[in-house]
């Protein structure tokens, strides 16, 4: 199953100050802009073997790295850059006529989206509604590379990026930016897909916007900033919940996310039943999905169908994760139910102290993330 990564990274000078980067967006094809200043994005090709995808990222990012300390700047690995204000951190001026959109119809909430920075992880679409389901029950594995505890200098909670998204940004629009429920069928994304992009639409009429407008700037695939999500580009079934990491950690749960959808592409998932009772599955035959009931041994790993949680269950892990990252019980025990293996990440974000941070202390943070994801690099390129 091919594989690719895009990870944004903040940009600072050599004094940990947020910073535009430049003449960097044009030292690679694999470089982009994003819709704020201070912040890029660095994009593999489709992958292969997970081998061929961590030679690109080390390659791409190795890159990136030595551009900008040619320039005097630095790359920040962290899913909010710990202290600053919207005046720190500018939306980017040719991006600005959809991003003013976006702000016009979702309201203030919309301005906490330019504190992010995160991963993406695309997959190449095979079984559709097997890989959609499996990265909805995988969501909360997002604490596994969690870097990010604080926001504007306070300790928001322990996985910032993901509750400034969806419980602060797209509050009011669960559709637009919230996990959505399981689904049988690509039609029934579809279906959700439309009515979706109408809810974007009526809430523009209500604020006066043209609806052409909308349509305009956005179709119903783009309109969408949920955590899982198809793409027609590739076409890929994109997940897009992690923090950006250091490469190695992002890798290792891409690995890991990667091995789980694999596996519900192959032999087809089961999804608990919300009561705690049976069980609806959707197994192989012959290529085709079918109904039918199956008890909880098929969690075990290995060949088979993956038994999936319950939605609801799915639902409250993510929110325990969000506040109590893998630190609690609940969420280590359902990742491990699902095939993870915890033991093989170490957040950033738990290698910050407690408590408010001083912009310096901030400034020092961002810089010893650079210094981090810069020695990573070295090692990564030396073993290439």
């Amino acid at each position: 199953m091919k594989t690719s990564l895009e990870v944004e990274y903040w940009v600072v000078t050599e004094d940990g100050d947020l910073t535009d980067p430049g003449s960097l967006l044009d030292s690679s094809e694999q470089i982009d802009a994003e819709f704020v200043e201070p912040m890029l994005e660095i994009k593999t090709t489709p992958c292969e073997t997970h081998a061929e995808l961590r030679d690109e990222l080390y390659h791409y990012v190795g890159h990136a790295v030595d551009a900008a300390r040619e320039q005097g700047k630095r790359l920040v690995p962290l899913g909010t850059p710990l202290d600053a204000t919207p005046r720190d951190i500018p939306y980017r001026e040719n991006k600005l006529e959809s991003t003013d959109l976006q702000r016009e119809i979702i309201g203030p909430a919309f301005d906490n989206a330019r504190f992010c920075a995160g991963t993406h992880v695309h997959f190449e679409q095979s079984n559709v509604v097997d890989q959609l389901n499996a990265l909805t029950a995988i969501d909360p594995s997002f604490a596994l590379v969690n870097s990010a505890s604080h926001h504007r200098g306070t300790e928001l909670t322990t996985c910032a990026r993901p509750f400034l998204y969806r419980s602060c940004c797209y509050e009011h629009f669960p559709q637009q930016g919230q996990l959505w429920p399981y689904v049988d069928s690509v039609d029934e994304w579809e279906a959700r897909l439309e009515t979706a992009f109408e809810t974007y639409r009526e809430a523009a009429r209500m604020r006066g916007i043209d609806p052409t407008t909308v349509e305009e700037q956005y179709d119903p695939y783009d309109a969408v900033w949920t955590p899982v999500r198809l793409r027609d580009a590739f076409p890929t079934v994109e997940w897009r919940s992690p923090d950006t990491a250091l490469p190695e950690q992002v890798l290792e749960l891409t690995r890991q996310v990667r091995s789980v959808v694999e596996r519900a592409d192959e032999f087809g998932v089961n999804i608990a039943a919300s009561d705690g009772g049976t069980e609806r599955a959707r197994e192989k035959q012959n290529g085709t999905a079918v109904e039918l009931t199956s008890d909880r041994s098929s969690r075990q790993r290995g060949h088979g169908p993956i038994t999936l949680p319950s939605f609801e269950t799915v639902e409250r892990t993510v929110q325990t994760a969000i506040h109590e990252g893998c630190s609690d019980p609940a969420v280590e025990s359902y990742l491990r139910e699902l095939g993870f293996d915890p033991t093989r990440l170490d957040p950033l974000a738990d290698r910050h102290r407690d408590g408010p941070l001083s912009r310096r202390r901030a400034r020092k943070l961002r810089l010893r993330a650079a210094d981090r994801l810069e020695a990573e690099v070295r090692r990564a390129t030396v073993r290439v």
